[in-house]
């Protein structure tokens, strides 16, 4: 397959400005799911973990396909690594995280446009690195590349670190909130949020592509309001919350 040149700028720009207006809309009210989904009788749910599944699968499903159809991806070592990198993450949302959470059931308007978005943005990064990408092997572009790499793990890491010690706030059953602490959460609110927020701006620096740095963006847009909002939710639920926890950035937001 040749690169689809306009496809890949259209995507990229698609995904950079709607991050944008989901900052901007998740600043009159936060996306509807999770603690602030409707009530079930409201609108047509899904489980929690099939919903997981559903919507995160196809950036890793797709990702895989093109993998297995590309003449490149028996050649060119780089952009593989960068995209299993990106892989990496899907597979642990759609087939560990997912079949973990105890979540609420999600809406399904919102199961829809999630998978949809991640077959687009998973179609956008495995075409872009294996039919489009060009690396040279010079020590700024590896360097760059490790760098990118560390920050996505460290990022990788805090995500999944935060994500068991939510799970672990509450036992099967209960519905009351709690003050999550340890790890990342002793700095901040949204310590899962932050957490993949640093792997995307990781596989960004490592990529170095208007598509993965248009994809971190909108990570940052979409979810970083979300951990503002649960700061704001704690701060309103708990008279003793810590005063000292940031939303988002330690010591900074």
């Amino acid at each position: 397959m040749e690169c689809q040149t306009a496809a890949v700028s259209n995507l990229s720009w698609s995904l950079f400005i709607g991050g944008v207006v989901l900052l901007l809309r998740q600043r009159r009210s936060p996306s509807r799911y999770g603690r602030y989904a409707p009530a079930p009788a409201a609108a047509r749910c899904c489980p929690a973990r099939l919903a997981w599944f559903l919507q995160e699968a196809p950036a890793f499903l797709l990702p895989l396909l093109l993998l297995g159809t590309s003449r490149r991806s028996r050649q060119a070592t780089g952009p593989v690594l960068l995209l299993c990198t990106f892989m990496l993450h899907y597979f642990h949302r759609s087939f560990i995280f997912a079949f973990l959470s105890r979540g609420r059931p999600v809406p399904l308007r919102v199961v829809l446009y999630a998978a949809v978005f991640c077959s687009l943005n998973g179609f956008l990064q495995g075409h872009h690195l294996l039919h489009c990408a060009q690396y040279e092997l010079t020590w700024p572009a590896a360097a760059r590349m490790a760098a990118g790499l560390f920050l996505f793990a460290v990022g990788m890491s805090i995500n999944i670190h935060s994500d068991i010690i939510l799970r672990r706030l509450r036992r099967p059953g209960e519905t009351a909130y709690c003050v999550p602490r340890g790890g990342m959460f002793d700095f901040v609110s949204g310590a899962n949020f932050f957490g993949e927020i640093l792997e995307w701006f990781g596989y960004a620096v490592a990529v170095w592509s208007a598509p993965a740095f248009a994809f971190a963006v909108f990570t940052a847009c979409s979810i970083g309001p979300r951990a503002y909002q649960h700061h704001r939710d704690y701060q309103r639920r708990f008279d003793d919350y810590p005063r000292s926890r940031k939303a988002l950035i330690p010591f900074v937001f």
